[in-house]
């Protein structure tokens, strides 16, 4: 049994020592490793992991939505977002989940110590990690996702898939973030801005200071540690938190799929967080 994490780039990714050390934790000689696959390539990866005894993988950018259509079956958080970041070998198929969503709440409300519920969030983005975390905020009871994104029809589908209806499509130009942030105690950024490797950023970040009093920022990237999205609203006094969080509670609900049974998340999260304490 192989587990592996995919994507482009994707050797910067902390996932195999999370998931290495939770499977040490439980005693499993289970290799978890990284592997470039580019953007075309999953079709022979698919191919390739499934006769190279690779039992499942992560997946990350850029194919979370393009794998759908690929599986052999995608349980119905993963369908709602249209995005896969989970994939498992199960009686000869690969099959897709998606937990980034579930990952991202569980880090907001620990990490920042927030319950959106009840709260405007202003969510930047519209690709498969915003959509996952779009439909699970909604469904964590915030009155309001606005949804902002450079391509208004993109955000205009995500929103579309909500059966709560709690999610409006928004611009992404300096004066709508800034209009928005003024509605909001809490900002969610699940755009590639400020990624390591990334050549764009954003434009200005004057809409930081339109935020409520006591906002919070939650960046869901987490390399670089700190993004400027982070150092901007730390300057200003707000909450902030990365991704990494998010990449750990999400890990471990992977990790559940992957040996199909439920774990101990909060000792798993526990053993996770300190091994990467430890980098």
């Amino acid at each position: 049994m192989k587990l592996q994490v995919i994507g482009d780039p994707v050797l910067h990714s902390k996932s195999p020592v999370i998931h290495g050390a939770m499977l040490a934790a439980l005693g499993l000689d289970v290799p978890y490793t990284a592997q470039v696959v580019r953007r075309g390539e999953l079709p022979r990866y698919l191919a390739w992991a499934r006769d190279n005894g690779v039992a499942g993988f992560n997946a990350t950018m850029p194919h979370k939505e393009d794998l759908p259509p690929l599986l052999g079956g995608i349980d119905p958080a993963a369908k709602a977002v249209g995005a896969v970041n989970t994939v498992c070998l199960r009686e000869g198929k690969w099959l897709g989940f998606n937990t980034d969503g579930a990952g991202a709440v569980a880090a907001i409300k620990n990490g920042l110590e927030i319950d959106p519920a009840g709260m405007t969030v202003a969510l930047l983005g519209a690709g498969g990690a915003a959509k996952a975390v779009a439909l699970a905020l909604s469904q964590a009871g915030a009155e309001r996702v606005w949804v902002c994104n450079r391509t208004l029809s993109r955000a205009q589908e995500l929103c579309a898939q909500d059966p709560l209806g709690r999610l409006s499509p928004a611009a992404f130009d300096p004066a709508t973030l800034s209009a928005l942030a003024g509605q909001s105690r809490l900002l969610v950024n699940c755009t590639n801005l400020g990624m390591e490797g990334c050549p764009h950023q954003f434009e200005d970040f004057r809409f930081l200071d339109a935020l409520l009093e006591g906002a919070a920022v939650f960046d869901a990237i987490y390399h670089p540690a700190e993004t400027e999205l982070l150092s901007q609203a730390r300057r200003r006094g707000l909450k902030t938190l990365n991704g990494l969080p998010m990449l750990v509670n999400q890990a471990v609900l992977a990790l559940e799929h992957f040996l199909n049974r439920p774990l101990d998340r909060k000792a798993m999260a526990a053993v996770a967080a300190a091994a990467l304490n430890q980098m």
